[in-house]
Order: C-alpha cells, then structure tokens, then sequence
C-alpha cells in the first residue's frame, strides 16, 4: 500500500552532491553506474517501488539538475531536483527546505543503491508506529579496537553492543528540522537527533543495503545486479 493511503506524509531526501573520492571516479559517486544504471537512479527507484514514501527530494551539485531530471525514472510520486551544498549536512538541509510538508523525512544514501524495498518500509512502519527516530542496524561482525594518534590500541569494546548503521534514516520531520537547526555537525542524521536527546531506535538492516564506497565495493555491486539479471529486483536475500 502507498504511503499516500496513510494519514501522514513522508518525504525521502537523497543527497547526491558528494564526489566520492575513495571510488576513484572522476564524477559524483551517485552517478557511477551500477549494472549500466547510475546508482542515484536505482536508489531513487528503491524507494518509488517500495511503496513506502510520497515525494523524493534529490540534492545535487547545480551543474547537473538538467542531467539528474532527465536520468531520473518517471513516476506517479513526485521526485523533484535541487541544488545540494558544499557537505551532506547542506544538502540535507536544502531538502528539508524543499519539503515543507513533510511529516516523516527519511534520509537515504544514493550509494546503497540495492537497499531491498522491504527494509524502507520496515523504517516507515516504525515511524508510523510511533518511534521518532529510526535507523536500520547490523550487528558489527569483526572485533573493533579503540586507537589513539599513534595508532596504539587503547580499548577493545564489546560488539555486542555495537551496531553498524545503514540508510534509509528516518524521523519525524519536526525533530530532525530542530536538530538542523542547531548547526552541529555528526557523522549521520541520527547523530544529530542524538544530541537533542530524542530516543533513536533500530529495525533490522540488510547486507544488500551495503554503501558503495570502494571500487571493491563497486565489483560487488555490479556482480549482484548481474546475478539477478536485473536492477529492478530488491527483494533482500539476507537473514534478519
């Protein structure tokens, strides 16, 4: 069921300005293709075919709005383009300016280009379940050390504890426009979230939700597009 079938709105923000430079390609990571597809496209299409959002915003560098319009996949949800910032966090804060009646915002990275549709909607469901925050999480699975500037360890945490984070990022669009409207920088949005004392909580992530950031990664991700033989199947393979 589309989310236009439930009582609120929700808008997903796609920041797609950043260049990517571990990639090693010579264009914003969001347009290296992925099994012949730009990576923002397939992203884009994920969150379209979940049925789980109302509205797209795509956040890129103002050279290539014209370029991103046209790549993007026709829809009956609205998908607009605007111009992103020099660092995500003013990418993400354009598209909130662009989305002034959202009332859940999901924040998504165009480089987890396979996310499965089940694990977007698994976030839209807690949000409209009452959670404020929500983040997909994986357990960590290798042992993590603390290091110092020396790269002396200094600590080893439990992982049973830890969790590695993916996207699509979700939250009530009032909370994260407040933690916006701090101007403190973290890693993720939910970082932001954190520090207004909100309580994050995490559904289940998915391998296929995995960032595109090395080249290595980049074999991956085009070998499992080639695999499925085509860029449309995001159902997740992967044990919850």
């Amino acid at each position: 069921m589309n989310a236009s079938h439930g009582a609120s709105r929700v808008v997903a923000l796609v920041p797609a300005a950043g260049m990517g430079v571990r990639l090693g390609e010579n264009k914003p990571k969001a347009f290296v293709p992925v099994g012949g597809s730009p990576m923002l496209a397939l992203a884009v299409s994920g969150l379209i075919d979940s049925g789980s959002v109302d509205e797209v915003v795509v956040m890129v560098p103002a050279e290539l709005v014209d370029e991103t319009r046209a790549l993007l996949p026709v829809s009956n949800i609205l998908v607009h383009v605007v111009i992103g910032g020099a660092e995500r966090t003013d990418s993400v804060r354009a598209g909130l300016n662009a989305a002034p009646d959202a009332d859940f915002v999901l924040v998504h990275d165009a480089a987890r280009a396979l996310t499965p549709h089940s694990l977007i909607t698994r976030v839209v469901d807690e949000l409209r379940a009452g959670a404020q925050a929500v983040i997909p999480a994986l357990p960590v699975t290798d042992t993590i050390k603390a290091v110092n500037a020396t790269g002396a360890v200094v600590g080893t945490p439990d992982r049973a504890s830890l969790r590695a984070i993916q996207t699509p990022q979700g939250f009530e669009a009032a909370l994260l426009r407040a933690a916006y409207a701090t101007g403190t920088q973290a890693t993720d949005d939910a970082g932001l979230v954190e520090l207004l004392g909100a309580t994050v909580r995490t559904v289940p992530g998915d391998a296929l939700a995995f960032k595109i950031t090395t080249p290595l990664d980049l074999v991956l991700a085009n070998t499992l597009v080639a695999q499925d033989g085509t860029t449309g199947t995001r159902e997740a393979v992967t044990t919850r």
